[in-house]
């Protein structure tokens, strides 16, 4: 048997689908790291979750064409698809599995929305047509590249502590080791989450450091002290987790104190982001929630040792927290 008989039968219809979209889809994202330095490190743009899974779907359907498949088993193969193209960004690429979750849906929707335009241009025998559609989605995706890519944001939670102002203002600037089990899914399978946080002092300008599970530490400044009421910080330090850690930064802390006029405080967690992957109308999503889970992980503790102290007087090193 000669090679050419051996290459035709590897790289059969169904085979080269895979084969060559993967390839274009692993090569592109490569190439693109090298060509949006300048935008900032970590940043993945909107063209590598969309343009390229829809580029990768039409790929794929062209080799598909003469397999003649209903659309239920397009989207088995776009699926199918869209899972080895994980897998080869876990494995040459270096995502971290909890990005890869996230990320998932957003693979297989456009990859799936491109296999059906490749099914559609290719019955429709048009080769400028079908020119015509590549160079569009290519020139999208070279005017992404070459882009500016900026997103801020900020999440705020309230919850309202059985307390004082004095009493929970003890337990905001630092607090002990948070021993309650994880609620939140994406902290269950791995995503770091907060545990613990400590100062050097108890005024504007001493540092801060919150720390989280796997020994992330996130350095902090104070900026705004203001006693029972506001405590800003600044964050200088952050850790570069492979997961979500790498493609988000936190900017800035915040917590507010309202005297309810009741025996109770109102907890405000304010924190401002930075996102460095696109579209931001989707990750944004998981954003907020990451952030906000981390808000009420941190605020749930300060109101139950805020309570406890109330319920039981003061503990051993509240001399130690008080301003």
């Amino acid at each position: 048997m000669d090679i050419k008989q051996t290459l035709r039968k590897i790289f059969t219809p169904k085979f080269s689908g895979f084969f060559w979209s993967n390839l274009l889809g692993i090569s592109t994202i490569a190439i693109t790291k090298y060509l949006i330095f300048d935008n900032g490190p970590g940043i993945i743009i909107f063209s590598e979750f969309v343009i390229i899974p829809i580029l990768m779907g039409v790929i794929g359907g062209w080799f598909w064409q003469d397999l003649r498949l209903v659309t239920r088993r397009l989207a088995l193969y776009s699926l199918a698809n869209s899972f080895l193209a994980i897998a080869l960004s876990f494995i040459f690429l270096g995502e971290g599995v909890i990005c890869l979750i996230i990320v998932s849906p957003l693979i297989f929707c456009f990859m799936f929305i491109g296999t059906l335009i490749g099914k559609d241009l290719y019955k429709k025998k048009n080769d400028t047509l079908n020119v015509s559609v590549i160079l569009i989605l290519a020139a999208v995706f070279i005017i992404d590249t070459v882009s500016k890519h900026e997103y801020e944001n900020k999440v705020t939670d309230t919850i309202v502590v059985n307390a004082p102002p004095s009493k929970v203002w003890q337990n905001v600037v630092a607090f002990k080791r948070i021993k309650a089990p994880n609620q939140f899914w994406l902290f269950k399978i791995g995503l770091p989450s907060p545990v613990e946080s400590t100062v050097t002092g108890y005024y504007k300008g001493a540092g801060r450091k919150c720390i989280f599970s796997n020994n992330y530490v996130f350095e902090e400044v104070i900026s705004i002290y203001n006693p029972a009421k506001d405590l800003t910080f600044d964050i200088t330090k952050q850790p570069r987790d492979p997961e979500i850690m790498n493609h988000l930064d936190l900017i800035r802390g915040q917590f507010l104190l309202k005297d309810n006029g009741d025996g109770t405080t109102t907890l405000i967690g304010n924190s401002w982001y930075r996102l460095y992957v696109f579209p931001a109308w989707y990750y944004d999503i998981w954003a907020k929630s990451i952030v906000s889970n981390v808000h009420l992980r941190v605020m749930q503790h300060i109101k139950e040792l805020s309570e406890e102290r109330l319920d039981n007087g003061p503990s051993a090193n509240t001399s130690r927290l008080s301003p």
